[in-house]
């Protein structure tokens, strides 16, 4: 079965635990990841793009010249859009991006996205985070110590508070709560930190 190093903060084996056998250490499945990832990033989107259609424009009220006799092609508003300043042609309009998939595919796409980081070993489990002082450079000393580098998402379950203060103001580096990652989370960051007790979260979720 695979198996995961805990490590300290210092980067040095402390324990290990024991993986779900058929979900970690096989074949990842990229469909499913795929899946989720487009549907959490249509639901980002703001969808608040906004143009004026010919009758939304300002003023036009007005005939521009009279329909026959001038010469030239009829004309019954100046707003029309193929006039300067008139309206737009089927241009974009508000609206709501946002969709769901089933549950079990975003299930399963976390499940995969953690058997990815694990494979490509961008996996880290920390058994716990105690950052007495709150410092900032202590919290980045951690990282140095556990090699990584890049974006790193780094999910607390279990730290203390001033763990947290600590972490926040370094740059490329998130942090959240295994409750409320999805693939996309971990997808989009190179590393993935975890506490101990935010893997058991992780693995519930995945059950």
């Amino acid at each position: 079965m695979p198996e995961l190093t805990v490590v300290d903060i210092n980067g040095q084996k402390a324990a290990s635990v024991t993986l779900p056998d058929g979900q970690f250490g096989v074949h990842v499945h990229n469909a499913v990841m795929h899946q989720a990832v487009v549907m959490y990033r249509a639901n980002k989107r703001q969808g608040n793009a906004s143009t004026k259609d010919r009758a939304a424009v300002s003023g036009g009220g007005k005939k521009p010249w009279r329909q026959k006799g001038t010469g030239r092609a009829r004309a019954g508003s100046s707003r029309s859009p193929l006039w300067k300043k008139g309206g737009i042609i089927f241009g974009p309009q508000p609206r709501d991006f946002s969709y769901t998939v089933p549950r079990k595919i975003r299930i399963a796409a976390l499940r995969e996205s953690l058997n990815a980081k694990f494979l490509s070993n961008e996996l880290v489990c920390v058994d716990k985070i105690d950052a007495a002082s709150g410092k900032t450079k202590d919290f980045a000393h951690m990282l140095e110590a556990l090699k990584l580098q890049g974006r790193v998402l780094a999910v607390l379950d279990g730290a203390d508070k001033k763990a947290l203060l600590a972490g926040r103001n370094i740059p490329r580096v998130t942090l959240t709560a295994a409750p409320n990652i999805n693939a996309e989370d971990i997808l989009s960051n190179k590393n993935l930190l975890v506490t101990k007790a935010a893997l058991e979260t992780l693995l519930k979720r995945i059950e």
